[in-house]
């Protein structure tokens, strides 16, 4: 029987390259998605993968849609935690709303996602959970110290989780992109990243969603059951954790 894997903001994206990959392999998909109603209802137009509404820095709506998703599909066994917002800003010049917002959903998201499908994944003695972080989680970036503080928690938790969930056969894993090419990324002036950002990477381009999606479906698959705590970069090289 196919496994269940949800997809937090699974309808945009690297999301959506993450959901859409998913079902390829063979798993029954639910993409999450926060708010563009119109964006996720051509997401499950054009790909059939369910969509569900629901706000991952709000505890008790991941508690709901959950347990919708679960009612409908089945029991998740594979959580992708892709969500995530920026609030960018000089920190200076940085509002304690936009600290709260970002840190509420890129960090606390986790948990607020996590916490509810564990116990299923201990008693069933499986489970397979994939976080999206940041290049700007291990080196840092200016203007983006919520974003930056909060995606290097997400590692902390990643490392933390694993040692937890190893007897039970759950690994946590986590996967940390460089410049991909988003529609947010490709928003970018043609010289801006002509002058400023490719000439970081020593790969020269940007990455696809799709490449980022193929590490998840490694991470998730059985193949990868004796990696756990682990930070996959996907950076073109941009940066080289130790």
């Amino acid at each position: 029987m196919a496994r269940v894997a949800l997809v937090s903001g699974g309808t945009r994206g690297i999301g959506a390259a993450i959901s859409i990959a998913l079902t390829a392999a063979g798993y029954k998909v639910a993409a999450n998605y926060a708010g563009n109603e119109e964006r996720a209802a051509a997401f499950h137009k054009a790909t059939g993968i369910p969509v569900y509404r629901w706000d991952v820095s709000d505890y008790d709506a991941c508690l709901a849609g959950l347990g919708r998703v679960e009612a409908d599909l089945g029991p998740v066994e594979v959580l992708v935690n892709n969500a995530g917002i920026t609030r960018d800003s000089m920190f200076h010049k940085m509002t304690p709303q936009q600290w709260k917002e970002v840190i509420d959903t890129n960090l606390s998201g986790l948990f607020n996602m996590t916490h509810p499908v564990w116990t299923g994944m201990r008693d069933r003695g499986f489970g397979r959970i994939v976080n999206i972080s940041s290049i700007n989680g291990q080196r840092g970036q200016v203007g983006q110290v919520n974003y930056s503080a909060s995606k290097a928690g997400d590692l902390g938790f990643t490392r933390a989780l694993a040692l937890e969930g190893a007897s039970r056969n759950i690994t946590v894993n986590a996967i940390c992109p460089g410049y991909i090419g988003t529609e947010m990324v490709r928003a970018i002036p043609q010289e801006v990243l002509d002058e400023k950002i490719l000439p970081q990477i020593p790969l020269g381009r940007l990455g696809e969603p799709e490449e980022i999606a193929r590490c998840v479906v490694f991470l998730v698959s059985d193949d990868a059951g004796f990696i756990t705590g682990s930070t996959l970069t996907a950076n073109g090289g941009q940066y080289v954790a130790a």
